[in-house]
């Protein structure tokens, strides 16, 4: 299996992809191709002594940056990692791609070079998030901001495969992300994406509220591209002010601090279970490819993680799943 990085992609590059490819390689095996300033790669690899034959640079002498239009940067700069990189998914020359770049970039990248799925016509972005009971994948979450019904329902079955072939799912629960549970309620645009999930072979529970997203009660939990990214930067920054309250809180007093020392094992399976580089990143459904996308700050763990979850959505076929869930609508 060969896996591509984008080796420009994050706040920290090549930095963290390099380390992260590293840690891939000797823990998963997975042939790894670094794509970006090759002098630059190859100078991080020397601060870690590191060579193997599981290894392999490519030059792209442009990135595109986080600030970058995504559609005039990837037609523009054509020498960029993220293109150079999805072009080598295009030519069979690899599996898969993964990268902590421009999110919109990624995606415009991959929808032009890769093309879509049959019958598919807006790719999405689903992430894994903690739930009390397990966890909850929400899509869409920043890829289209302007979905229509039709394109919610193929986030579901999309999602649906996903969650049976690679969380282990036999009959994910799906919930429509909504201001309140009735069906009365919401958008038109809620309404008729309703009638169509109801309509649907999709295990759907109706409409779920935002706090269901963390509570689990629906394995599954769909919006378009506008409000799940808005869930997602949300959910982010709480989880960092809780964290901070709570360190500040620990050294307000001696007994505080003692009671961590004592909690101290809890603490750390919660922060194991909030900790987004766990899972390294969100897969891009609906293009005919693997695409993961990880977060721009991303650390050398959460690239290490991505391509352990690129692995695996190359082992267990989900785009073919996806193929025939969809053929059988």
């Amino acid at each position: 299996m060969k896996i591509v990085i984008d080796a420009m992609g994050s706040d920290n590059a090549p930095a963290v992809e390099v380390e992260g490819a590293i840690q891939a390689i000797e823990e998963f095996g997975h042939e790894l191709i670094l794509v970006g300033d090759k002098d630059r790669i190859e100078n991080e690899l020397k601060k870690h002594n590191f060579s193997s034959d599981k290894m392999s640079i490519v030059h792209a002498s442009e990135v595109i940056e986080m600030h970058d239009p995504a559609a005039i940067s990837v037609r523009r700069k054509r020498d960029s990692s993220i293109v150079v990189g999805m072009d080598l998914i295009k030519k069979d020359k690899a599996d898969a791609f993964v990268s902590a770049g421009n999110t919109g970039a990624v995606v415009c990248a991959a929808t032009l070079s890769l093309r879509l799925l049959p019958a598919i016509e807006r790719p999405g972005i689903a992430i894994i998030l903690p739930a009390l009971a397990g966890t909850s994948l929400l899509m869409d979450v920043g890829a289209n901001i302007s979905a229509k019904p039709i394109h919610l329902l193929q986030y579901g079955i999309m999602a649906d495969a996903y969650s049976r072939y690679i969380l282990g799912k036999s009959n994910p629960t799906v919930g429509l992300l909504n201001v309140g549970e009735e069906e009365s309620k919401g958008t038109d645009f809620i309404k008729e994406t309703h009638t169509l999930l109801s309509e649907s072979k999709l295990n759907f529970i109706g409409n779920v509220e935002g706090r269901d997203i963390y509570s689990g009660k629906a394995d599954i939990v769909l919006c378009d591209g506008f409000v799940g990214n808005v869930i997602l930067k949300v959910s982010e920054s709480v989880v960092d002010t809780i964290l901070q309250l709570l360190k500040r809180e620990i050294k307000s007093s001696i007994i505080a601090t003692v009671g961590a020392a004592l909690a101290r094992s809890a603490f750390a399976t919660l922060k194991k279970k909030m900790d987004y580089s766990e899972y390294g990143g969100a897969p891009l459904l609906g293009v005919d490819g693997r695409c993961i996308i990880s977060h721009g700050s991303s650390s050398a763990k959460a690239i290490k993680n991505a391509v352990k979850f690129a692995g695996e959505f190359v082992a267990k076929d989900v785009n073919k799943h996806i193929v025939e869930e969809l053929e059988s609508y």
